[in-house]
C-alpha cells in the first residue's frame, strides 16, 4: 500500500477524487482492437505499453470490481473489488492481442498473488480481462505459454470485461508528465529502460 499511501497524501485535496471520469471507450473498428489488463500499478504498465509498436493509445482505469465510477480512493480501499488496469487500443494491422499478452507476462510477475514490489492489496492483481471469446483462449493459450518458463504457478486471472472505468485525468500519462517524481524514478523508470532496450535489440 506504501504507492497508494504517497498519492492519497500528495493529492488528498477532495476535489481531485470528486473528478468524473472519462467515457468508457467501448467501441472498435477495422483498424482499432482493445485488450483490458492489470499487473499491479497502472502507471507502470502505461508507461510500458504506450512504448509498444502498434499501439494507438492506453487509458488507466479500474475494472472487476462491482461499483460504476468508483474513485481511486474507494479502490485503494480494497471494497469496491477492482483492480487497476490499462485498456490498450491497438493496431492489429502492426501488432496482435499475442504480442499484448507476450508483453504483459514480460513486464510484471504474475505468480505474485494481490501485489507487485512494494504495492500490496486485491486492486494491484494480474488480471487479464477478456473482450470476446477469441481474446479468452488466446489469453488461455499464452498463459498456457507463459507457464513452461516460470518455476511458480501462475495466478493471473482470465475472466470478461464486464466494464472499465477510466481513471481520474491525473492518472494518465502519469511516468510522461512526471518523470522526476519518485515513485516514477525509483520503480517506472528502470522497467522503462529494460523494455526500451529490448525494443531496440528486437529483430524488426
Amino acid at each position: 500500500m506504501k504507492r497508494a499511501a504517497l498519492i492519497l497524501t500528495l493529492l488528498g485535496a477532495a476535489n481531485l477524487f470528486a473528478a468524473e471520469p472519462a467515457k468508457t471507450m467501448t467501441t472498435q473498428t477495422n483498424q482499432t482492437e482493445l485488450a483490458t489488463l492489470g499487473g499491479g500499478c497502472f502507471w507502470c504498465l502505461e508507461a510500458v505499453f504506450q512504448m509498444l509498436p502498434g499501439v494507438k493509445s492506453v487509458t488507466s482505469g479500474y475494472a472487476g470490481g462491482t461499483k460504476d465510477h468508483p474513485t481511486y480512493r474507494e479502490v485503494c480501499s480494497g471494497n469496491t473489488g477492482h483492480a487497476e488496469v490499462i485498456q490498450v487500443a491497438f493496431d492489429p494491422a502492426k501488432t496482435s492481442y499475442e504480442k499484448i499478452l507476450e508483453t504483459f507476462w514480460e513486464v510484471h510477475d504474475p505468480t505474485t498473488l494481490n501485489y507487485q514490489g512494494h504495492d500490496h492489496g486485491t486492486q494491484y492483481r494480474s488480471i487479464i480481462l477478456y473482450h470476446s471469446d477469441a481474446q479468452k483462449l488466446t489469453a488461455e493459450k499464452s498463459k498456457a505459454a507463459a507457464q513452461k518458463e516460470l518455476s511458480k504457478p501462475i495466478v493471473t486471472e482470465i475472466v470478461p470485461l464486464k466494464k472499465f472505468f477510466p481513471a481520474e485525468d491525473y492518472h494518465q500519462n502519469y511516468f510522461r508528465e512526471h518523470p522526476e517524481e519518485g515513485y516514477c524514478q525509483i520503480v517506472i523508470r528502470p522497467k522503462v529502460e529494460k523494455f526500451e532496450k529490448k525494443l531496440k535489440t528486437a529483430p524488426r
